[in-house]
């Protein structure tokens, strides 16, 4: 790490604990106050494929000006779209230079990049000072996800997951129910996603990474990795075949498991489980994701809530049981598909079963919101049910209301942080193929070594050390 490196990193973090080096004005105004009326200046770190669309998105509002454009392939096909609706904007390959050279203009980030490299730009960004949106899931590591979680209540910056079904009527629906008790005592709850994933039909038995390829001219491979080891170009390892590696991603749990049970584990108040038991994982190595997983993340009980069962699906051929009266698995043509291809309406869509000790609630993923099973329990409660209010924003004018004062942010770290822990927990149970047991207090696995120290995952590659400082 270059000299102009390491001191601007020392600048932020003695900044950040409390020594005058960061004006009170930095970006022209108050510290992490932007008028009502002000448009939130957004840099975009992430501009191609799934980043794209939240830049976009984040623009559409009419909230957003974006000031900042950087991607590690920036000018490869994927990122040209965003940079020709934006020809004017500054580009950065490097997260690091962008603040370095135009971090007084900045006010908030959205991190659309992939789940490894969602750490180190997080934490940069609100060491100084910036409101944060960060694609799901959190971070890779339980470890990471802490350490923004912590940040965010160190730094008082707006923070947001994107995990667009807690701006829309799942989330609002749910809250409902579950105040009126229509929602109660529930004891277990399936989530599946059952789609085909990038990784299905690959080689299980395979001993190494992919061969080597040469780099792309558009791509610095070297800020690609950001905290996560080097290895050898190969087109297997980018633009989203990231998630197929223990390495890089968190699989079908990480990318699809916050749309499907974020509004259980919230209003549920199910915080971390106590133990992760694989039940069934099918093409297992080393490598990468198995073809199938079944887990059982157990939680205890919860003040009058009693202990409960989420059950994990994910692989073609695993397909969960379904109720008497469950009915058809609707296909909402609001959720995107699965990032290389298509879903399955002939068996079941993406979404969950919720058993409580009364009643029996299907749902789908992101926004889709829940009925009540067999339809005849639904008749009888109809006259009962809680008017549900209506979203005041979507999810990216919540961020960026929030940052200009005006709003909370409904996927804020500190509800946001907890699940992606769970994502990280159930991964570790899939890579090391483990019963793991976890203590809710001390944050620690209890009879697994190995999984106990990978809870921080591998040590960054040198000269990545100090975004764990910050």
């Amino acid at each position: 790490m270059n000299n102009k490196r390491r001191e601007f990193l020392k600048y932020s973090a003695l900044g950040a604990a409390g020594i005058t080096l960061i004006p009170s004005f930095v970006m022209g105004k108050p510290l992490g106050h932007i008028a009502p009326s002000d448009k939130v200046n957004l840099a975009c770190c992430g501009i191609g494929h799934r980043g794209g669309s939240i830049t976009k998105s984040l623009h559409e509002t009419g909230l957003a000006n974006i000031v900042a454009l950087c991607d590690t392939d920036m000018g490869a096909p994927h990122t040209e779209e965003v940079m020709k609706m934006f020809p004017d904007v500054p580009r950065f390959k490097d997260f690091r230079e962008m603040f370095d050279k135009m971090g007084k203009d900045i006010e908030a980030v959205s991190v659309g990049t992939p789940d490894f490299s969602h750490f180190p730009i997080t934490m940069l960004a609100m060491s100084l000072g910036k409101h944060v949106y960060v694609e799901k899931p959190m971070a890779r590591t339980f470890q990471e996800v802490q350490l923004m979680m912590d940040g965010a209540k160190k730094y008082k910056v707006a923070t947001q997951m994107g995990n667009q079904g807690h701006s829309e009527a799942n989330y609002f629906q749910f809250k409902a129910w579950k105040d009126a008790g229509i929602i109660k005592d529930v004891t277990k709850m399936t989530a599946h996603m059952n789609g085909r994933r990038r990784w299905h039909g690959w080689d299980t038995n395979i001993i190494s990474f992919p061969e080597k390829q040469p780099i792309p001219d558009t791509l610095d491979w070297d800020t690609w990795h950001t905290t996560a080891h080097e290895h050898p170009y190969n087109e297997d390892l980018v633009n989203g075949q990231w998630r197929c590696w223990y390495d890089f991603g968190m699989g079908a749990l990480g990318d699809w498991g916050a749309h499907i049970m974020d509004t259980a584990h919230e209003f549920l108040d199910l915080g971390l489980p106590e133990e992760i038991i694989p039940t069934r994982l099918d093409g297992h190595n080393t490598f990468f994701f198995p073809m199938e997983t079944t887990l059982d993340f157990k939680f205890p009980q919860r003040k009058d809530m009693p202990a409960m069962t989420i059950t994990w699906y994910d692989g073609q051929k695993n397909i969960p049981p379904v109720p008497e009266g469950y009915g058809v698995s609707e296909l909402d043509p609001n959720i995107p598909p699965p990032s290389d291809g298509q879903l399955q309406p002939a068996k079941l869509n993406p979404g969950k079963i919720i058993y409580g000790k009364d009643l029996t609630f299907k749902g789908g993923s992101h926004g889709s919101t829940l009925s009540i099973i067999p339809e005849d329990a639904a008749r009888d409660m109809a006259s009962r049910l809680p008017e549900v209010m209506e979203s005041p924003s979507n999810h990216f004018a919540n961020f960026l209301k929030a940052c200009k004062g005006e709003e909370k942010c409904r996927s804020s770290f500190d509800i946001a942080g907890p699940l992606s822990q769970v994502f990280t927990l159930g991964v570790l149970s899939q890579r090391l193929k483990a019963h793991l047991k976890f203590d809710r207090e001390s944050k620690q696995i209890t009879n697994h070594a190995l999984a106990n120290q990978l809870l921080a995952g591998v040590p960054p590659r040198k000269g990545w050390e100090e975004y764990y400082k910050l």
